[in-house]
């Protein structure tokens, strides 16, 4: 679909918006590229797997197929898992939704964020993501670590705006 619509694995954000609140969507935030390495490479595997059938004795020829298809479907598992998992800002509270059977839903009134703390491994600046880790009244909750951000000074910048926006760092700046 466009831009603005919909695909049917995606999670359904905007169900959990307080409309009648006003509140919008200042940035929703899916996994970087390299969050899907994994699967990627699992699928490699597979595919070896596969070819290898070729190669064996025919009476053990389902053996590399039965494992293709347990490496196939593992890798499957693990993208399907990272593309549901998203990290929303709003104009209110910043919210991860993640799962595939389960939905899980963590959210932080942007009042209750105290720091953030950006995380840039040498190969995450290189290849242009880092990690969040959030730090707030509630010690442990759901939104701690949100890992694999793209841009992740441009979304630290955001979040910050908005905070500042909301009027909850001292005096709005115009």
């Amino acid at each position: 679909m466009g831009r603005g619509g919909r695909r049917a694995l995606d999670p359904d954000i905007r169900k959990h918006l307080l409309r009648d609140e006003g509140e919008v969507i200042v940035d929703e935030v899916r996994h970087h590229w390299v969050a899907f390495v994994r699967p990627v490479l699992e699928t490699v595997l597979g595919m070896l797997l596969l070819v290898s059938s070729a190669y064996v004795p025919v009476e053990i020829g389902w053996l590399p197929l039965l494992l293709a298809l347990a490496v196939f479907l593992h890798a499957a598992w693990i993208a399907l898992r990272e593309h549901r998992d998203r990290f929303v800002i709003t104009n209110m509270r910043v919210f991860r939704v993640h799962g595939v059977l389960s939905q899980n839903l963590a959210t932080m009134p942007l009042s209750r964020i105290l720091d953030i703390t950006v995380v840039k491994p040498l190969h995450g600046r290189i290849l242009g993501f880092g990690h969040f880790c959030f730090e707030s009244a509630a010690q442990e909750q759901g939104l701690r670590d949100i890992r694999y951000v793209g841009q992740p000074d441009q979304r630290d910048l955001a979040i910050q705006r908005v905070v500042q926006r909301s009027g909850l760092r001292g005096p709005r700046v115009n």
